[in-house]
């Protein structure tokens, strides 16, 4: 009897992880045509090929208290797939980010035989160290996206690889002057982008102190225009000063001279547009009590980790209000300002540390390793 084509389930749990996820499964099933993929993802993953099992929408959520609600549904999901990793059903465990989930699903698949690679690690370095113990028990490879992982993860007997950051794949932005012509934007007009984040609980947090921001300089003359980059669905009350552009922002990020932020991946792209930027992160209260005890970093954005410098303004929790956000990012519209000209070199040292793209070829080669 003919051996039957190899079966993988894939886990991302989030938007950037089916972002990422996609060009995975495309060049899989370029290496290995007859694979069969079942997923928790999205969009992006089933465009690419996979079947979706377990739509990623049921369970995201954000925040440690805002993640209690969505226990019971992981739960379930994880005892299905424990018994599918006794009963042989799957080859690999392909897992993307979520750590909270995935790392048990790492676990209970390597219980029963089940190979495992990790894509896009788990932030131990910034929460927990030692929990990388726990993590090398339970994975084969770990395809790490920033480049003082590999590292830090060697230390906790992980083979780690840097296989390049995700973001370095997608096609360049557009000439500035294009993007301001696409938007409507004068080519001279200087202009704040705001990144408030794509999450509800991102958003209700961020967009108030953004919006009264943005209103300060748009009145003080400090800049002449403020564009918004919104989801398709994303609500934003009292933005009727600005335009609101709710497609991709790869226009806002050509387009800005200089941009709030919110933590995370957006400050990687902001950083690839040599967009100068102020990181802006607001939890529940409860979180951030909880996330002093267990942050081991000095920083919070992956701007300044990636540089291992303070390349850009961070500001936190009580901190972020308008008067510290204008303070901060009003420079930065002066592109022959002291501090745009020192942040920018900055963001050269991150380029240059992130330099190299195909990581989604590089995670499809160690996955057909993995499945022999």
């Amino acid at each position: 009897m003919p051996a039957r084509s190899p079966r993988v389930f894939l886990s991302a749990g989030e938007p950037s992880g089916d972002l990422h996820g996609g060009p995975v499964v495309r060049e899989l099933r370029t290496l290995l045509p007859g694979i069969a993929i079942d997923a928790l993802g999205g969009k992006g993953i089933a465009a690419a090929g996979a079947t979706i099992r377990y739509p990623m929408e049921r369970y995201s959520a954000f925040g440690l208290v805002e993640v209690l609600g969505s226990i019971p549904a992981h739960l379930r999901l994880l005892r299905t797939l424990t018994n599918e990793f006794r009963a042989g059903v799957y080859d690999l465990a392909l897992l993307i980010d979520y750590p909270g989930f995935n790392v048990r699903v790492a676990e209970a698949a390597h219980r029963h035989g089940v190979r495992v690679l990790y894509y896009v690690a788990p932030q131990l370095w910034a929460w927990r160290p030692g929990r990388a113990r726990r993590l090398a028990g339970a994975v084969d490879r770990l395809a790490a996206v920033l480049p003082f992982e590999p590292a830090f993860f060697a230390r906790h007997g992980i083979r780690a690889e840097y296989v390049g950051h995700p973001l370095l794949d997608r096609p360049p932005l557009p000439a500035r002057r294009a993007a301001c012509d696409a938007l409507g934007i004068g080519p001279d007009e200087r202009v704040l982008g705001l990144f408030p984040g794509s999450r509800v609980q991102e958003t209700s947090r961020l967009w108030g102190p953004f919006r009264e921001a943005a209103l300060r300089l748009l009145r003080d003359g400090r800049c002449d225009r403020v564009v918004v980059a919104g989801t398709p669905t994303g609500s934003y009350p009292g933005a009727e000063p600005f335009l609101l552009h709710r497609g991709a922002p790869e226009r806002v990020f050509a387009a800005s001279s200089a941009a709030l932020a919110k933590s995370g991946t957006t400050t990687l792209e902001a950083a690839l547009a040599d967009l100068p930027m102020v990181v802006a992160y607001r939890v529940h209260p409860l979180t951030s009590v909880m996330a002093r005890w267990l942050i081991t970093v000095p920083w919070i954005s992956l701007v300044n980790l990636v540089a291992d410098a303070g390349v850009v303004d961070e500001l936190t929790q009580g901190a972020v209000t308008p008067d510290r956000l204008v303070e901060s990012v009003a420079p930065l519209l002066d592109p022959d300002h002291q501090k745009t000209r020192t942040q920018r070199e900055g963001l050269r040292l991150v380029r240059d540390r992130l330099n190299g793209g195909g990581a989604a070829g590089r995670v499809a080669a160690m996955a057909a390793e993995l499945l022999g």
